[in-house]
């Protein structure tokens, strides 16, 4: 999609970057064997051809790219006017995200209209709660509903084996969105972070404060060790079920391990997202895995200590600083503020350079620091790919990777 105010925006002189302008487990059974989990017959399998990956894909894996993929958190949703038209017919966000054909088709929305680098599918982290035995509802004010919260050995006893039949819808909604997308883009799946998806099963829904999650970190520590490592497996069983059906990368989401003191976040999630990685690596070695906090300019280095590809900065992180505190080993994402997008289209063009700039020309995926807000103008998203898709990495620079970039207008 284009649109005249880019080149007002941009101005009609060549850009320089530094780049050209172009632009329930053994824990609660120990007596009893594991079950091995038997995964449908898939035609798509987890390995990977970097010569046919993705441009996403490539610079999640450090791979040279000519320029910094982009896509958005949130980037289909309620800023969108077509997918309020459809959720006037379909109120349910249950619905919504559990059907096929509704699933498949809000996902491709922002596709459709402005050809992001990643298409992710439109989903819920809570979604595959009750295929292990939580059931949930989601209410209009409170939002999601847990009716019985975990908080006790007897409350355990509810949990099973991650059952992925009843999750046959995204599993089906993957494999359209792949052959819907084919190599022009990254099918993205995601899942949340045990600590994160406990804090809905402990509170019983969303929360502000924390208190009986936290509280259970002392009094009941056995307790959440065993949630958490079933959320283990069952998380780690359900991101393979997404890279078999056709997701070429996975994001992690430990939305609110950033509410943890970072001397508890490693004991209380960085473990358990390390398990996480572990287990889906002996499966899907090739699949490049990128964690997400909300509030993480404590944890960036802990991040990194989770083995995962690329560490999702949000925007309160100085990219600059951000890159230098994690090195060149691993990739970044992020972390245009998204309020910026509220802006005059050209300051949205000088944050986005200046981010591009901050985070080098090698191993970056360009996106915001957090989600789509509500309200957001879609001419502003469109800026935003159009920007990114203009800029072309200066090639001399790829042996440098990481260096500082001059600003040339």
């Amino acid at each position: 999609m284009s649109f005249s105010s880019l080149t007002s925006a941009l101005g009609s002189s060549s850009v320089q970057l530094g780049f050209h302008s172009n632009f329930l487990t053994e824990a609660l059974h120990p007596s009893s064997k594991r079950k091995k989990l038997a995964f449908r017959k898939f035609t798509l399998s987890c390995s990977s051809s970097s010569s046919s990956d993705p441009l996403l894909v490539k610079a999640a894996k450090g791979h040279p790219v000519s320029r910094p993929p982009a896509w958005m958190m949130r980037q289909a949703g309620r800023y969108m006017a077509v997918y309020r038209k459809l959720a006037e017919k379909h109120p349910s966000f249950r619905e919504r995200s559990e059907t096929t054909d509704l699933i498949v088709q809000i996902s491709l929305q922002p596709w459709e209209a402005f050809h992001p680098d990643g298409v992710i599918i439109f989903s819920d982290i809570l979604t595959p709660l009750p295929a292990f035995g939580v059931p949930f509802d989601i209410e209009e004010v409170r939002g999601p509903v847990i009716q019985s919260p975990i908080r006790s050995e007897e409350g355990l006893k509810a949990l099973h084996h991650i059952d992925l039949e009843k999750l046959q819808f995204v599993g089906d909604s993957l494999k359209i969105l792949r052959k819907e997308v084919g190599e022009h883009a990254a099918v993205l799946g995601f899942v949340g972070a045990p600590w994160t998806i406990a804090t809905y099963i402990v509170e019983g829904g969303t929360t502000r404060t924390y208190t009986t999650i936290k509280s259970m970190c002392h009094t009941a520590p056995h307790v959440l060790r065993t949630l958490l490592s079933h959320l283990t497996q069952a998380i780690a069983n359900y991101i393979i079920y997404q890279v078999e059906s056709g997701a070429h990368c996975i994001q992690i989401f430990d939305s609110w391990g950033g509410q943890l003191p970072p001397h508890m976040w490693e004991q209380w999630s960085e473990p358990y997202i390390r398990e996480i990685v572990s287990l889906v690596r002996t499966k899907c070695p090739e699949t490049p895995i990128v964690l997400y906090i909300n509030g993480n300019g404590g944890f960036l280095e802990r991040m990194k200590g989770t083995g995962v590809d690329v560490i999702g900065l949000d925007w309160t992180v100085d990219m600059a600083d951000g890159r230098k505190r994690l090195g060149n080993g691993i990739s970044v994402q992020g972390n245009v503020d998204p309020a910026c997008l509220f802006s005059p289209l050209p300051a949205l063009t000088d944050e986005i350079q200046r981010v591009v700039k901050c985070a080098g020309s090698r191993g970056h995926i360009l996106n915001l620091g957090h989600g789509v807000l509500v309200g957001t103008p879609e001419e502003a998203v469109a800026h935003f790919f159009e920007v990114a898709k203009s800029m072309k990495y200066d090639n001399s620079s790829q042996n440098h990777a990481f260096e500082e970039s001059k600003l040339v207008v």
